[in-house]
């Protein structure tokens, strides 16, 4: 199985050995952020720092200036933890190491976006705002997605890319000092919190054969049984009987659309910015209503539009075989472990988890994350790697 790491620039950039000592692990790529979310982060391993706080959504190389003139919604240059060209440097470094080096571009996730321009936020049905989370139905957040996709998928030297939150963001996110994990909300809990009421949306549900104030005060009434412990956890089931099954459909019926036309967009923005045989894959998740990092999408309508997926798998075990029963010829699907000891990964069990995966239908493996893990973890992953 081909293997692949995850690397942020400032886990190269400033050290000399870490392209070689990633190189050593025995993978054959790394996904190297070209633009990305807050963080801190650790650097173990670095000569010069040993934390690096990226304290807003960024892009890690200089923008250009002419394609965002005159746009309201653009991308912030990162600060002093990835400056200038922060990576063109590190993935010069990495493919003089032998390495094919691939983007990792989040979207549709940005504090800072939210906190600048706050109409551009999810709006709960209690008139929350998440500023983590623009709404993907409104026209100028949609437009600035998919142009900050083509940019920060097609760098100089990257042969593919991987798209991250390129769907729905709800209430599941840790944001600063989280403290929203008081009531169980579980999948349904999950959804209701995160349908949006923006203006946007709420003309998209009219469309739907739903007037958006009378959704909300559903949504409401249907969360009461959740802040009350009383709910039970069964899945989109719970959701249609908590807010009524055709009401529940159409909500759906409306993300599902809003979220499929913008991956078409953003897919084709990169593909017509990028050379041929430039690989796009998406991190997904085979359930459609699902929020998140891993954007849940239907799995034979997105393996027609990308290249493949990339699929949480940690333990061998993960949602990949939805998409393998496509049966799709060729399609990457990339099973994403986590090998930080730290972070809830097994690094000393991949070998298993690798093929357990494989056994779902994987075929390519993610290594999240070689910049994080410890001596011991990384030293676990070349044995495993070496196995396979």
């Amino acid at each position: 199985m081909k293997a692949s790491a995850f690397v942020y620039p400032w886990d190269v950039v400033g050290d000399g050995e870490a392209a070689a000592r990633i190189a050593a692990l025995g993978v054959e790529q790394v996904t190297l952020a070209a633009a990305y979310h807050a963080t801190r982060a650790l650097t173990p391993r670095h000569p010069r720092h040993r934390v690096v706080t990226a304290e807003h959504a960024a892009v890690l190389y200089p923008p250009d200036a002419a394609r965002w003139e005159g746009r309201d919604l653009r991308p912030y240059p990162a600060g002093d933890w990835a400056p200038g060209d922060a990576w063109g440097e590190a993935a010069h470094a990495l493919s003089q190491a032998g390495l094919e080096v691939h983007t990792w571009v989040v979207l549709a996730h940005n504090s800072r976006l939210g906190a600048e321009h706050p109409h551009t936020s999810v709006v709960n049905a209690y008139g929350d705002r998440y500023p983590w989370a623009p709404c993907i139905a409104q026209p100028a957040t949609r437009a600035y997605v998919t142009e900050l996709a083509a940019e920060a998928a097609v760098r100089p030297g990257a042969r593919g890319t991987e798209l991250e939150s390129l769907g729905w963001y709800g209430l599941a996110h840790l944001h600063a000092h989280d403290k929203t994990g008081g009531v169980p909300l579980g999948d349904a809990g999950q959804y209701l919190m995160s349908l949006c009421f923006c203006p946007a949306c709420r003309e998209g549900y009219g469309r739907h054969g739903l007037d958006a104030d009378e959704l909300a005060t559903a949504v409401r009434a249907a969360l009461e049984p959740v802040w009350r412990g009383e709910a039970r956890d069964e899945g989109w089931a719970d959701v249609e009987k908590l807010l009524g099954a055709e009401t529940a459909v159409a909500t759906r019926a409306y993300r599902e659309e809003t979220a499929r036309t913008l991956q078409e967009e953003a897919v084709a923005a990169v593909r017509a910015a990028a050379p041929d045989g430039f690989q796009v894959l998406l991190h997904a998740d085979p359930v459609s209503y699902h929020c998140g990092a891993n954007a849940g999408v239907d799995p034979a309508h997105i393996l027609s539009v990308a290249d493949g997926v990339v699929v949480p798998c940690t333990g061998g075990a993960g949602p990949i075989g939805p998409f393998a029963e496509q049966g799709r010829a060729g399609a990457v699907l990339a099973a994403n472990v986590t090998v930080v000891g730290g972070m809830g990964g097994s690094p000393h069990t991949l070998a298993r988890d690798a093929a357990r995966a494989r056994d779902l239908g994987a075929n390519e493996l993610r290594l999240y994350h070689a910049g994080l893990a410890s001596d011991a973890d990384l030293a676990a992953v070349r044995s495993a790697l070496a196995d396979l």
